[in-house]
């Protein structure tokens, strides 16, 4: 059976959607600043972010936590 989530904010949010909208708003440099991984520092890519971050919980916890602090409807410099 499948549940609507209305309180989480990531409900439908694609994670190759999340790295980008991350990486437009931050770069890749913003991004490596902020969450210190080496898919961000090293010759960065959403491919290589999106595979490293689907095997690593973790770091795909805190790009998640960043997304949702940065576009949360709390946020005024959120995105329409």
């Amino acid at each position: 059976m499948h549940h609507d989530q209305p309180n989480n904010p990531l409900h439908g949010v694609k994670l190759e959607t999340i790295v980008l909208e991350l990486e437009n708003h931050y770069g890749w440099e913003g991004l490596a600043e902020r969450i210190p991984v080496n898919c961000f520092r090293n010759d960065p890519s959403v491919k290589s972010s999106l595979k490293f971050l689907r095997k690593t919980p973790w770091a795909r916890e805190k790009v998640e936590e960043l997304y949702v602090a940065t576009f949360s409807a709390a946020n005024p410099w959120k995105k329409s």
